[in-house]
């Protein structure tokens, strides 16, 4: 069928709300992009991984758990430092090692890093300096630095004055701004916690802060169990707490615009960096009613100030995963109701990338990824008779080797090079045709390596090219192949 197939240039940008998804933690292991892809249907703009560097404390680069083991812990952050996994990189580090394994993983399956960091600011400039460098390869990177930095809990905060950790923050930003162009900072602060207050907690310290940073965040868990794993979570406790979606949503409207005033009333982009309903407090049910109801908030007004959410997380020990870890077997994953949701808010054109489609193209063709917000591809239309049996794409010598995404009917498949066909009749198992119609089939070429190449000209540290010398053979069949 290839002989008969055109092709049309396209355009991916970014969505009205981005969604973003944390895949690990102090809570979980790291998922796979290809697992979640298949549980999802669609690749996220961002996949956001957390992790801590505190390279002059004892003990390190061993998890704060494990090298600090104690049966006298009765918090998840009482250990000397953060309970990530340790980033690996930084002076004298290593890029083959985490986190920079899963960040290849993310971003040759059309997704952008989001590298949440909390660092010991005691630090010196050539340690900052060093993590910045490892990041100039991973073309568009988030760096979320020491998030929620105006609570109690994190080491940073507690070796810290609010004033230094607000003025490491500006340091490390102009350091990242200096030596990798190519990443966007993120301010995490508590913004607006309580309706009947203007200000926002730690104002005077954060305002420089607020003023240097190329986005403003918060993270508001709609409800929360801050005691997990150390207690459970019953009626009474104080461990817990629950909010409405209602006064969620209005105290993160409030911290933009807050954000703004203190920024001269120039806006940046907002986004929400964590954000759930902890289901040890509203049981599975309510938990997926209000990711649902805050969801449709933002569609409704419509939410023009807000850029897009983090949802914490995919898979997760406790209860805020989409999937919760089996306690027999961490390699599976349960999973919740509030996934059969958010799938369906994800697949939402308000929550979906644009896509636009230009002139026809001829090829050989290069195709450029800026990011999951800014890259060229293709459209191949293609008729359908009715629903489809047999839907294959069909990749020969001369284009096997390529790295895709690829779309069609709403559905999203990942092919790495080497792969010489992808069945895409998981696109119709969901989403059947009910009658003929034209669809066409979206590709996109991130890189294979999950990083960029220098040599690839000036603008190399944001985009990459790939050469696509022709389009693929599509089978299509409506029949059985024997009645």
């Amino acid at each position: 069928m290839s002989n008969e197939l055109k092709a049309f240039n396209l355009h991916m940008g970014p969505a009205k709300c981005a969604v973003d998804l944390g895949d690990g933690s102090e809570r979980g292991f790291y998922v796979n992009q290809d697992y979640i892809l298949h549980k999802m249907g669609r690749p996220h703009r961002a996949i956001n991984l957390m992790y801590c560097y505190y390279p002059l404390d004892k003990g390190w680069p061993v998890r704060a758990s494990i090298a600090h083991a104690s049966d006298d812990v009765s918090f998840a952050w009482d250990y000397p430092y953060d309970d990530y996994f340790t980033y690996k990189g930084g002076l004298n580090g290593t890029l083959n090692d985490e986190p920079f394994t899963f960040m290849r993983d993310v971003r040759r399956h059309g997704q952008d890093v989001l590298l949440t960091l909390t660092v010991d600011p005691h630090v010196t400039d050539e340690h900052l300096i060093a993590i910045a460098k490892d990041l100039t390869t991973f073309g568009r990177v988030l760096l979320r630095i020491n998030h929620e930095a105006t609570g109690n809990w994190f080491s940073f905060n507690k070796r810290c004055t609010y004033q230094e950790v607000a003025d490491f923050y500006v340091r490390f930003h102009k350091i990242i701004k200096e030596h990798a162009k190519n990443v966007q900072t993120i301010l995490c602060i508590g913004g607006i916690e309580h309706l009947d207050k203007e200000e926002m907690e730690k104002e005077a310290e954060f305002t420089e802060a607020v003023k240097h940073t190329d986005i403003w965040s918060v993270d508001k868990y709609m409800a929360l169990h801050w005691g997990w794993p150390y207690d459970v979570a019953e009626r009474g406790g104080n461990s817990h707490k629950r909010d409405s979606v209602e006064k969620t949503y209005e105290l993160t409207k409030k911290s933009y615009e807050r954000f703004k005033l203190l920024n001269g009333g120039v806006s940046k982009p907002m986004v929400m960096s964590e954000f759930n309903a902890d289901g040890d407090v509203t049981g599975p049910y309510d938990q997926a009613k209000m990711i649902k109801d805050f969801c449709d908030m933002l569609k409704n007004e419509p939410a023009d100030w807000f850029s897009g959410f983090t949802f914490y997380q995919f898979r997760d020990d406790g209860r805020l995963g989409l999937e919760i870890t089996d306690p027999n077997n961490s390699d599976v994953g349960i999973e919740q109701p509030a996934l059969k949701t958010y799938k369906e808010i994800i697949h939402d054109d308000y929550f979906s990338p644009k896509m636009t489609t230009n002139e026809e193209t001829s090829f050989p063709i290069t195709l450029r990824w800026g990011g999951s917000e800014d890259a060229t591809g293709l459209s191949i239309p293609l008729h359908f008779e009715k629903d489809p049996v047999f839907v294959e794409v069909n990749f020969d010598d001369e284009i096997k080797d390529l790295n895709l995404m690829m779309e069609l009917n709403g559905h999203w498949f990942y092919k790495a090079p080497g792969v010489k066909t992808i069945d895409m009749m998981p696109a119709f198992f969901e989403k059947a045709l009910s009658g003929p119609c034209d669809l066409t089939l979206k590709l996109f070429a991130p890189p294979a390596s999950g990083e960029n190449d220098p040599t690839q000209g000036d603008d190399w540290a944001i985009n990459y090219y790939t050469v696509v010398k022709k389009l693929p053979d599509v089978r299509l069949r409506f029949e059985p192949v024997e009645l």
